[in-house]
């Protein structure tokens, strides 16, 4: 893909903002997936892993040599994954309808599988705050068909935003009112969560407050006509960087104005920043890992 290919500049913030500076071209780093999702980059091992859900598995990819290799298999139809602040696991399974923690010995921790009684329909994201604090999305993807999880009706009837205390580990509903929640992403500061609706087309913005309740919903961002959005995720400076499927991946400015897009030869499903300095994005696109080393750097690590 050549250079002037890559970078569809919308505003000339995109430009100012050294946003189009880096690599001219999408590296492949693995192809052999059936759906990709769920990237996460392991700074203390130098290596990626993401989930490729269709075939009920967990990839790893290694940064010193290359190589992919099975990081977990059978997995659950995982989808998203994160880390704690104890470097600890998190792992949304679309396929067993819950949220887990891998514990350092190996060992899974369920952290959600129930709401008021009745099974979630299919975790797609999650977010970790400092004090514990988990958010998490549950929209029905994984139980429509057999493709992706388990074909089954929901139980609760909604698709929403839930959130675990960290003390008791209760779950309670965060904010509901979504067509199909996707990506959940924390700023830097802690302040507010935004959460991406597929279905709805739309990134929405939350105050978060000290318990953890949410308040203040806005939409921070509306999609292009025909455009819908998976995973998010924010860079140092604060702009917002969206996986938008067929319309490859979108940057807005904090002010939610869109600024830029990356071309991606296939439909962007999620995004990651990663690497030794932060600033390689890694991107999974239909049946693919795609990576980019950018003049940008993303959110700060915890």
């Amino acid at each position: 893909m050549p250079a002037d290919g890559l970078y569809e500049i919308l505003d000339e913030r995109f430009r100012t903002g050294r946003c189009t500076s880096g690599d001219g071209r999408l590296e492949v780093l693995h192809s052999e997936c059936r759906w990709a999702e769920g990237p996460l980059y392991l700074p203390a091992w130098r290596q990626l892993i993401w989930s490729d859900i269709p075939n009920d598995r967990i990839l790893r990819w290694d940064e010193a040599t290359g190589t992919v290799a099975v990081f977990r298999d059978p997995a659950g139809h995982s989808n998203g994954n994160t880390l704690d602040r104890q470097g600890r696991l998190v792992t949304c399974e679309q396929g067993n309808r819950r949220v887990t923690r891998t514990e350092p010995d190996g060992t899974v921790t369920v952290l959600a599988e129930r709401f008021q009684g009745k099974r979630l329909n299919s975790p797609n994201d999650s977010v970790v705050r400092s004090d514990g604090t988990v958010w998490f999305s549950d929209p029905d993807f994984g139980i429509t068909s057999d493709y992706e999880g388990h074909r089954a009706e929901s139980e609760i009837g909604a698709c929403n935003l839930y959130r675990i205390d960290p003390a008791t580990g209760r779950v309670s509903l965060a904010a509901d009112g979504f067509d199909g929640p996707n990506g959940v992403i924390l700023s830097a500061d802690e302040k507010r969560l935004y959460v991406s609706d597929s279905r709805g087309a739309r990134i929405h913005a939350f105050d978060v407050h000290d318990d953890g309740t949410l308040s203040g919903q806005e939409v921070f961002a509306e999609a292009r006509a025909g455009v819908h959005f998976d995973n998010i995720r924010l860079d140092d400076r604060g702009r917002l960087w969206a996986a938008a499927l067929d319309d490859g991946v979108h940057c807005y400015d904090p002010d939610g104005t869109l600024i830029g897009r990356l071309r991606v030869p296939e439909s962007v499903s999620n995004i990651t920043f990663g690497g030794p300095k932060n600033n390689r994005l890694f991107i999974t696109a239909t049946t693919s890992l795609y990576s980019l080393v950018m003049s940008v750097t993303g959110a700060p690590r915890v």
